[in-house]
């Protein structure tokens, strides 16, 4: 295993701030502190699914510094398809997590085109040979990663949506190894309505006759678009859209078929389809109740958690429905619910409006501040 920094200017993207191009105009008016990018290579990673990748790479980036005693880490495990800048929201003088006082570590999903995916691996493993890879098995990966770098206890794990996703998986495989978790706009289990759901986007891309089973020379660019559209249906409320809010976001158009070209033609640019499947079913494969020794049982697995935990479900979240939430808080035994009160449907979770920024900012640091 060994790490390496990384020069090179990234080639994938900001999932938040390049699908909602105004949040990060609103976001550049104080500048922003910048990770450093690193990366993390673990020779003959075993995945769930048996496959053993020669070599597994993790992409991830640091911001402020360890202190001597080794206890202000806090991690920041990414989402659908984004990089180690998906947390700016959080990040910075002033806002919950200041890299002036913490060590914050945000680490890569496998499958977004720069930590190992599809589109990155060499033979045998390349495109959509790749194999399935589960939450488990990214929270193994980083739990390698800070073993690197001699972290031996968190502070924190924070995460929006499939990073909540990790947060949770985090509290069940790992329960010694943090202080306590927050989660937003995300749960500890896929239930069978978002799996329906992330089905219906991958048929979208596999039924372009270009995908060609995964073994494709073009993107299938019909698909994708076809994938597009289909998500923006969910990512929203139905509310937010009745209300035309799209309008307080200019740079989705300005009328409303504009609004609906910007999603079938740029919703995530560069995007390659096999990375967006990989990581769809890394989505949907996710159960804290399959963790060794629960046997698919999630609520043994959410009774076993021992640090405190902050419940962030968006109140009109159509992916992690607020219902969900609130019946997994249920078996958790030191758990605060704190429902982001927008009709931003899921992106309310990472902070997309002033208002739910300033929300989820205010609970974040006072949670984090707790003893």
């Amino acid at each position: 295993m060994r790490n390496r920094l990384i020069h090179q200017i990234p080639r994938s993207f900001v999932v938040i701030t390049l699908l909602f191009p105004c949040f990060a105009l609103a976001q550049s008016a104080a500048p922003e502190p910048k990770p450093v990018q690193h990366e993390f290579v673990i020779k003959n990673f075993k995945t769930e699914s048996g496959a053993v990748l020669p070599e597994a790479r993790v992409v991830y980036g640091t911001l402020g510094t360890l202190n001597a005693s080794g206890d202000n880490v806090v991690l920041l495990p990414s989402h659908y398809m984004a990089d180690m800048n998906g947390y700016a929201w959080l990040i910075g003088a002033g806002k919950a997590l200041d890299p002036g006082h913490l060590f914050l570590v945000a680490s890569e999903l496998f499958g977004n085109g720069r930590s190992s995916s599809p589109s990155n691996m060499p033979e045998p493993f390349h495109g959509a040979k790749f194999p399935i890879t589960t939450i488990r098995d990214n929270v193994n990966a980083v739990h390698a990663l800070l073993d690197s770098l001699h972290v031996k206890h968190l502070r924190a794990v924070i995460g929006f949506s499939m990073g909540a996703q990790q947060a949770f998986q985090w509290a069940v495989s790992y329960p010694d190894y943090m202080d306590r978790i927050v989660a937003t706009s995300g749960t500890a289990k896929t239930y069978g309505h978002g799996i329906v759901r992330l089905e219906g986007q991958i048929a979208a891309i596999t039924a372009d006759p270009a995908f060609n089973g995964g073994d494709y020379t073009v993107e299938p660019a019909r698909g994708i678009s076809a994938f597009g559209m289909v998500w923006a249906g969910w990512l929203f409320s139905q509310e937010w859209w009745r209300q035309e809010l799209w309008r307080s976001a200019p740079a989705f158009g300005k009328t409303f078929d504009e609004v609906l070209e910007h999603f079938r033609s740029n919703f995530i640019p560069g995007a390659d389809a096999n990375n967006l499947i990989l990581q769809m079913r890394t989505w949907e494969k996710h159960d804290v109740g399959g963790t060794p020794p629960f046997h698919g049982d999630v609520e043994a697995a959410l009774r076993s958690i021992k640090v405190p935990v902050l419940y962030m479900p968006s109140e009109t979240d159509l992916y992690f429905p607020v219902t969900d939430a609130r019946y997994e808080a249920r078996f958790i035994p030191h758990c605060t619910v704190a429902v982001i009160p927008s009709l931003w449907g899921h992106v309310a979770g990472a902070g997309f409006t002033p208002e739910d920024n300033k929300f989820i900012n205010d609970h974040v640091a006072a949670f984090i501040a707790a003893q």
